[in-house]
């Protein structure tokens, strides 16, 4: 296991606390890695193992237990005598009202509970119910930069640094994908699979979808608008020219679906002016560039677009709440706040020309605080200061510390 201290040392300090750690996040990005993690350090810190009981629900092992009865009853007979049991409960949505259990092991016994899930309903208004002020969510996403770096170290040969970035664009952050040398089309296989099972699973089968080509298509249309506005009543238009006719509270509803699986993250408008957040003209960005180059291919036209995708992505992990950000008539690619923090952010594959440059940079000089400012880039450039704006490559953003 390659250690995930971004979110291991987040989730160690609610040990112990009256809290529930709730771990969420697209399937295969990491969550169960992460709790064998936690159980080694719990380990490490002097527990002993038979205080920790460890369920994976994805296993057949525990296929009969379906039900919130069910799973107290099966955890009520292990927990230790005397003393506090750790429970880890993987893919715990797959027992239905399973926060009513959490609950009842919270109220009745002197437990320490980690679970995780790949559905949005872990974080429905049922747990909201039940575990009122009881829980604490992490969100847990495919590697980062620098993770991906520290695989490639552990189970390959790391190259360059730029080319090692272009390969992680090409081939994403999966974790399962870089445990070994394998090909892109390999790679792109096992992503395919890893929507399908998604898609498939915790859309199609959980909401009884009987339009599964309607689904595909609109996930198609987002796969290739990913960094673009664009909305319900667009996709539906986008249909309709196709002879396919689908109302916009369909198209709504299947963009929330695919959101509550986290393939898709919505990003939504900031006034930078007005400081308020606006609720028309969202983007949306993958969980993973690779989803999209597994459905519709590699092309290098999409480069700029999933390089927008890297650095939000990236901004998530570190804790901020990211926006699109609209200036007058022009717009910041993000605006990324966290507490007091706030960071703007031009991102651009090159600048080929004075014009190129007076619109990425000129965007920026119009914002007139003193929050720290970045255009980051691909191609060569001389210095990294233009007037108190940082050009830096995106590479080097992504493993930077300064922000």
């Amino acid at each position: 296991m390659i250690y995930r201290p971004i979110y291991v040392e987040n989730i160690l300090p609610y040990t112990d606390t009256p809290f529930v750690k709730i771990l969420t996040g697209v399937r295969r990005c990491g969550k169960s890695t992460i709790l064998k993690m936690l159980i080694e350090e719990l380990v490490k810190r002097g527990v002993d193992r038979s205080r920790i009981l460890h369920y994976n629900f994805d296993s057949l092992q525990y296929e009969d237990i379906k039900t919130a009865r069910k799973l107290y009853e099966e955890i009520k007979i292990h927990l230790a005598p005397t003393g506090k049991t750790y429970l880890f409960l993987d893919e715990v949505q797959e027992v239905k009202s399973w926060e009513k259990a959490v609950n009842s092991f919270m109220t009745d016994f002197d437990v320490d509970v980690y679970v995780t899930g790949s559905n949005s309903r872990m974080m429905s208004s049922e747990i909201s119910t039940y575990l009122t002020g009881r829980y604490v969510s992490f969100r847990i996403f495919p590697l980062s930069f620098r993770e991906y770096l520290s695989f490639r170290k552990e189970y390959s040969a790391i190259g360059e640094l730029y080319a090692e970035f272009v390969r992680y664009l090409k081939l994403g952050g999966f974790p399962v994908v870089h445990l070994r040398e394998y090909t892109q089309d390999e790679v792109y296989t096992v992503v395919k699979d890893i929507y399908n099972s998604t898609i498939f699973t915790d859309i199609v089968k959980r909401n009884q979808i009987r339009k599964v080509d309607q689904l595909e298509r609109i996930v198609k249309f987002a796969f290739d608008n990913v960094g673009r506005t664009f909305s319900a009543t667009s996709i539906s238009k986008y249909l309709k020219s196709e002879n396919r006719t689908i109302d916009n509270e369909t198209v709504y509803n299947y963009l929330c679906k695919l959101e509550s699986a986290y393939i898709l993250h919505r990003c939504s408008r900031f006034d930078v002016e007005g400081k308020e957040i606006l609720k028309t003209q969202e983007k949306f960005y993958l969980a993973d560039s690779a989803f999209r180059y597994s459905i519709l291919g590699y092309s290098s036209d999409s480069v700029a677009t999933m390089l927008e995708n890297l650095v939000y992505l990236e901004l998530l992990r570190r804790g901020y709440d990211v926006y699109v950000g609209k200036l007058g008539r022009a717009e910041v690619d993000f605006v990324a706040i966290k507490q007091e923090n706030k960071i703007y952010i031009q991102v651009c594959q090159m600048i080929g020309s004075e014009e190129t440059a007076k619109r990425e940079y000129g965007r920026l000089l119009d914002i007139h605080d003193n929050y720290p400012k970045f255009v980051l880039r691909t191609d060569k450039f001389a210095g990294g200061n233009y007037e108190g704006i940082q050009t830096m490559h995106i590479a080097d953003f992504l493993l930077y510390n300064g922000y």
